[in-house]
């Protein structure tokens, strides 16, 4: 444990910055006082000191910044019911009843993470219906792996249905039989309304969730996020009354940026009315992040919004959630009161409104910094609009991972070398971050970055990567886990680099970077966390 005020000293250490030359072999000492690195000097460290640490050339890089995910909901995840690893439906009850083994006493039944689309011993998605057999008399949710899709019990049905603003949600989100009638089953919209609108964490919940989330996030060397988090606590004076306990109960060592999640335009002016905080307010580890918007859906469903039919659904091209009259408005009050705009846009016909409504005059996109999450297909048009009107792009690398060899199903044969398309994003000066966008992707960096230089899953399959000249460099990954998410932030002078007077946020490596080759990269490991020049994690 360092001193207070005084200068703590790593040496014996090597630099990795995705950005600078230092050498793979040379080794530094690096001094930090008051949580903040004062001094990077080449050598070892020569005199006595009781504050020096010999971290044994170890390799020194800036912690990870995710700048897409989830934290509550992560950390929900881990204290709730987990159906991430069921295989069968006959094991998902199971499950359900292990969880609540007093159903009879219970007036909800929640959990998450199910997959049914692999279940073996039922030929048909989950309904209403099939909830019955698990009790015909509770309030029961249970969300999909990847987050776009729900099925709810008939009970709950029909308290949603009495919802009058839940009827405005699009009918592409709501799945409905040969009578017409609702199956229980929701889509993307559908189902942050039904999170946001029927079911609400307490403050104490939300507030354990987080700080159940903390251990592993330091684990892979997470040291700030952005998260979209006011789906599963109702409210964003709530969610910020979560953080903000966490932080003063000393069980919140990251910095976090809170995204507010609208629905619509009255949504938007309920915000900028009742909270006085904008983009980068806030307190030492909590800020407000972006105006959160979804235009779309996900491919996989055929609910992204296409500009041509998805190839295994020739009638569809998805659906756009708002017109560009609706959007262009939300993005321009939003940034008039001084909110940094990310917009939830993975088809190219989504990107396309999203551009539109940057390209205002009034959405001052270059000053504000304003945000495309996913961009999962494009087009050189989309592109080159991009570049010229100065967005940035959140992209999570580790989804190609399982979604490859799916692609084909999804996007025109012409398209596919514009999905995912990392290196065009670089070659266009679009500044891209890489997140994982967890618990939907996997929580670790390392991940998205192997993802991101090799374009295979873990079994190196395809050969030679999926499309592989959209591949990353490794600088090019890691710049998008550090130093492009503190633009995002404002605090590009403050963090994201091992730098003098930078905030000593980094972590310690078993191997420097440079040296591990490119299909190796997944044995790359976090030995130590530090944040504000404290360890926070150490694997020994």
């Amino acid at each position: 444990m360092k001193k207070a005020g005084v200068t703590m000293i790593l040496d014996n250490v090597k630099i990795y910055q995705p950005y600078e030359g230092y050498k793979a072999n040379n080794i530094y000492h690096i001094e930090v006082h008051e949580g903040r690195i004062v001094g990077i000097h080449k050598g070892r460290y020569s005199s006595s000191n009781d504050q020096v640490i010999d971290v044994n050339g170890k390799t020194i890089m800036a912690g990870y910044n995710d700048s897409h995910m989830h934290l509550l909901r992560f950390g929900l995840l881990k204290k709730e019911l987990d159906l991430t690893q069921v295989t069968s439906w006959k094991e998902m009850k199971e499950e359900v009843e292990k969880h609540y083994p007093e159903i009879e006493e219970e007036e909800w039944i929640f959990g998450k993470g199910f997959n049914d689309g692999q279940f073996t011993d039922i030929d048909h998605l989950l309904t209403a219906e099939d909830l019955d057999e698990i009790n015909v008399n509770k309030y029961m949710y249970f969300m999909h792996q990847d987050g776009h899709e729900c099925v709810i019990s008939k009970k709950l049905l029909n308290k949603l249905e009495e919802e009058e603003r839940f009827h405005k949600e699009p009918e592409d989100f709501k799945e409905r039989d040969q009578n017409g009638e609702l199956t229980g089953r929701f889509k993307d919209t559908a189902v942050h309304y039904i999170n946001h609108h029927l079911w609400e964490r307490s403050l104490q919940e939300a507030t354990e969730a987080l700080e159940t989330a903390m251990p592993h996030l330091l684990k892979y060397g997470v040291t700030s996020v952005h998260t979209d988090d006011r789906s599963f606590i109702g409210s964003y004076k709530s969610l910020w009354k979560a953080y903000t306990e966490a932080e003063k109960r000393g069980n919140l060592p990251i910095q976090a940026h809170l995204h507010h999640y609208i629905f619509d335009r009255q949504d938007l002016e309920s915000f900028i009315d009742s909270f006085d905080k904008r983009t980068g307010d806030g307190t030492d580890r909590v800020k407000v992040g972006a105006i959160k918007i979804f235009l779309d859906g996900t491919q996989r469903l055929h609910t992204a919004a296409m500009r041509q039919p998805y190839p295994d659904q020739p009638d569809s091209t998805g659906n756009l959630i708002y017109t560009q009259e609706q959007l262009n408005d939300m993005v321009s009050l939003a940034s008039q009161n001084g909110m940094q705009v990310a917009m939830h846009a993975l088809g190219d016909r989504a990107v396309e409104s999203a551009l539109t409504a940057l390209e205002q005059y009034e959405a001052n996109t270059e000053k504000l910094r304003h945000r495309i999450i996913h961009a999962q297909t494009m087009g050189e048009d989309l592109l080159k609009r991009t570049s010229k009107v100065g967005a940035y792009i959140e992209t999570q690398p580790s989804f190609l991972m399982g979604e490859w060899n799916e692609k084909d199903q999804w996007v025109p044969e012409t398209l596919l070398p514009y999905c995912d398309a990392f290196h065009k994003m670089i070659d266009h000066d679009i500044p891209i971050t890489l997140s994982s966008d967890a618990p939907i992707g996997s929580l670790d960096p390392i991940t998205s970055v192997f993802a991101a230089v090799n374009r295979t899953n873990t079994d190196h399959e395809p050969k030679g990567g999926w499309m592989q000249q959209e591949r990353l460099s490794k600088d090019q990954s890691f710049y998008g886990f550090g130093v492009t998410p503190a633009e995002l932030e404002f605090q590009e002078k403050k963090k994201g680099k091992i730098q003098v007077g930078h905030v000593a946020d980094f972590v310690l490596l078993n191997n420097h970077p440079e040296t591990v080759k490119n299909h190796e990269l997944l044995n790359l490991m976090v030995e130590e966390t530090w944040i504000q020049g404290e360890c926070v994690f150490s694997r020994e």
